[in-house]
């Protein structure tokens, strides 16, 4: 049996065919220019539109590509970028921009929450945070500064239900893509019933206008006539619920227990497994649902995790850039290469990856500290990708505090995972075996297991996951090289956000008189 999986990532679009045994049959990648538009420092945005064109034309070539393999698809499924919102009109056509997850842009004004709701937020820790939960809905932004605009919304959809009503021509999303700022109960799986819960008011959205929700493996609709015309896939063709790309990436790796961890090392890099409870990893952050129903995938992530990487080579990276042209290999290829040249730790270089504030850290900053004249800038390079690990290895830590159950081993994907460098410095960090599968689109991999099970082609997720996840490659930790990272980890790096915190502070306060 042959399936469809369809990524929408945030630089570029997939379209891969899998058959039920893992194999990649075929597949085209669209990347996008500009991956999004930035209309002020903290803004960005996208036309819907853009992502709709962007996943026709990848379908259309891979049935121009590979002709045999596309007539005999059985079914499609989506996964893509979490925490993007599209808004439309009663017509279903947008009302603005799609406003990117990567959009920092606040809603001025205060939330309406009432006195004991404050107080709570406060004895916990979390006002600051809830606030700010408040200021980064889209909703209360639009009601705020673009008035004219919110009066003609009628639906609020992440990009994933977009994504599906331009397939199947109905407002049906699965709850396994619900990551962001909206009134959904992660702990039941599906929008708060009770319209008097805070949530309502902290989001500023109407139940009217959000998606019917269903479980992964859920039939959403079928490809419409209109939708065949654009795509050329067939007109009644299944399209099976599956869910965001890092619930995809989680199970991908085969990551059905709490034994198992999954790393993602993209552009916000994450730590998640799978649990039977709902556990709350941070107070105030649930756990997202997980493609297999009734699940939980509680996760810690580092945002602007490798978008540091990317941010070092355009920044300090010329001369690498230029000798890997001359080369004929990516700068990053390059630059993993010279990894191997700095010892572990960096010579006591540290990076505190905190460059984009999390609601548990509300108002962070970042930090590079250690630094002395025997320090290069491949060694800022080898810094900043510990400093990456050293923030999962936090991560790893509340989580198995929670659960009460040692991570054994660590499955890795993202672009980081290409680089077998890194992921020999994960396993040394982590002290756990850690390894990667047999193709580095697990985010659609992903999707086409919950296709497939979807589709009865499997009886469980986990007959899925033995058929269609193939370990490639294992990288087992140097201890000696594991014992200098924890001492650097609970000596050093575990005390700089409370050493940092105040400074990071009287920097905000600076930079808003």
């Amino acid at each position: 049996m042959k399936v469809l999986s369809i990524d929408c990532e945030t630089q570029s679009l997939r379209a891969v065919i899998f058959s039920d045994k893992g194999e990649v049959l075929a597949k085209t990648n669209v990347e996008y220019d500009p991956p999004y538009i930035s209309r002020g420092v903290d803004n960005a945005e996208q036309d819907p539109e853009f992502y709709w064109k962007a996943l026709c034309k990848a379908t259309k070539k891979l049935r121009q590509d590979a002709p045999s393999h596309f007539s005999e698809i059985e079914g499609v499924s989506l996964t893509t970028q979490r925490s993007t919102v599209v808004v439309l009109d009663k017509y279903g056509k947008p009302v603005r921009n799609a406003v990117l997850w990567l959009d920092q842009r606040l809603a001025p004004g205060r939330p309406n929450f009432k006195f004991w709701e404050n107080l709570a937020f406060s004895i916990i820790g979390m006002k600051d945070a809830a606030h700010k939960a408040w200021r980064r809905s889209l909703a209360n932004y639009m009601r705020v500064k673009e008035p004219e605009l919110w009066r003609r919304v009628d639906k609020y959809l992440l990009l994933s239900g977009y994504l599906n009503y331009k397939l199947t021509g109905l407002f049906v999303d699965s709850v396994a893509s619900q990551v962001g700022y909206i009134p959904f109960d992660y702990k039941h799986f599906r929008w708060y019933e009770n319209l008097h819960h805070y949530k309502w008011r902290m989001f500023g959205i109407e139940r009217h206008m959000l998606p019917s929700l269903v479980e992964p493996t859920t039939v959403i609709g079928h490809i419409t006539r209109e939708a065949s015309g654009e795509t050329g896939l067939p007109e009644g063709l299944p399209v099976i619920a599956s869910g965001a790309d890092k619930m995809c990436e989680t199970l991908a790796v085969g990551c059905l227990s709490p034994e198992v961890a999954s790393i993602s090392l993209g552009t916000t890099a994450t730590i998640e497994t799978t649990t039977n409870k709902y556990i709350e990893v941070i107070p105030f952050m649930p756990p997202y649902p997980s493609l297999i129903p009734g699940k939980y995938t509680p996760e810690v992530a580092i945002f602007r995790g490798y978008w540091l990487l990317s941010w070092f080579k355009r920044e300090f990276a010329a001369h690498e850039v230029r000798e890997a042209e001359r080369l004929g290999i990516s700068a990053e290829e390059l630059l993993n290469q010279r990894l191997k040249s700095i010892p572990p730790g960096s010579e006591g270089l540290i990076v505190h990856p905190t460059w984009t504030p999390g609601l548990d850290k509300a108002f962070s900053r970042g930090a590079i500290v250690g630094f002395s004249d025997k320090h290069s800038r491949i060694h800022v390079y080898r810094a900043l990708i510990e400093g990456i690990n050293f923030g999962l290895m936090e991560g790893l830590e509340l989580i198995q505090r929670k659960t009460r159950i040692p991570v054994k081993k660590i499955g890795l994907s993202g672009g980081g995972a290409l680089s077998d460098e890194i992921c020999q410095i994960t396993a040394d960090m982590f002290g756990v075996t850690t390894y990667k599968i047999q193709t580095h689109d697990t985010s659609a991999l992903g999707a086409a297991i919950a296709c497939l099970v979807g589709l009865k082609r499997f009886k469980t997720f986990e007959e899925a996951v033995r058929n269609m996840v193939h370990v490639s490659s294992e990288f087992i930790p140097n201890r000696e090289n594991h014992v200098r990272y924890d001492k650097i980890y609970n000596r050093i790096y575990k005390k700089l956000w409370r050493s940092m915190n105040g400074l990071y502070g009287e920097l905000r306060k600076l930079e808003t008189k």
